[in-house]
């Protein structure tokens, strides 16, 4: 059976005190680039979808005017607001990919290790969802196949994760009004992919 929201949701519940000390050095790499791509201006609004425990939203906000924050897991968000405390230009809450809770401008929106929850379809509708926005730049830094899809894959679990390859992910960001200024592998099967509004 296919992993609803709220299973995603209570999943990273259970583990979002230790979430931070996990060994993850793909996600951690992929992390990274998303960071040095976001690169925003002290005029810009992030939004960050899959936020987690606010670890690229906090790095974000050491230059950008304002970082939002996204998540479902509740658990994931307690630590992020936890790390926050006393920064005032950030700010976290709960949220979907395809309802994120918010309405104000997103300059750059990022998102890193989470779309890969969403089947092609949702996958889909969560970039018509970003694109709503009119961001000018979405970093997405994800489990992503380079390859076609492995027969086996020890970067990803399938029983809870959906990835796509690079090129579906290509072609719903186009079709949604992206263009597509970098993708980078990590590994064969994890990357980060730049798209700036046409």
């Amino acid at each position: 059976m296919t992993p609803t929201i709220d299973d995603h949701a209570a999943r990273f519940d259970a583990k979002a005190t230790a979430y931070d000390d996990s060994e993850r050095p793909v996600y951690a790499a992929c992390a990274s680039l998303v960071i040095a791509a976001a690169d925003p201006g002290p005029e810009d609004v992030v939004l960050d979808l899959g936020t987690g425990t606010g670890a690229i939203a906090l790095a974000l906000a050491d230059t950008a005017a304002r970082v939002v924050g996204r998540d479902i897991s509740e658990g994931m968000l307690e630590q992020a607001m936890s790390k926050a405390a006393g920064r005032d230009n950030v700010s976290f809450g709960i949220g979907r990919f395809r309802d994120p809770a918010y309405e104000g401008p997103a300059d750059i929106v990022v998102s890193n290790y989470a779309l890969h929850h969403l089947d092609d379809d949702e996958k889909r509708e969560a970039i018509t969802r970003i694109s709503a926005y009119d961001p000018r730049r979405f970093v997405l830094g994800d489990l992503m196949f380079f390859d076609g899809y492995p027969t086996t894959d020890p970067e990803h679990d399938p029983a809870v994760d959906d990835p796509a390859t690079v090129g579906a992910l290509v072609t719903m960001l186009t079709d949604a009004g992206f263009i597509i200024t970098d993708v980078s592998p990590v590994t064969d099967q994890a990357g980060v992919i730049v798209a700036e509004r046409r």
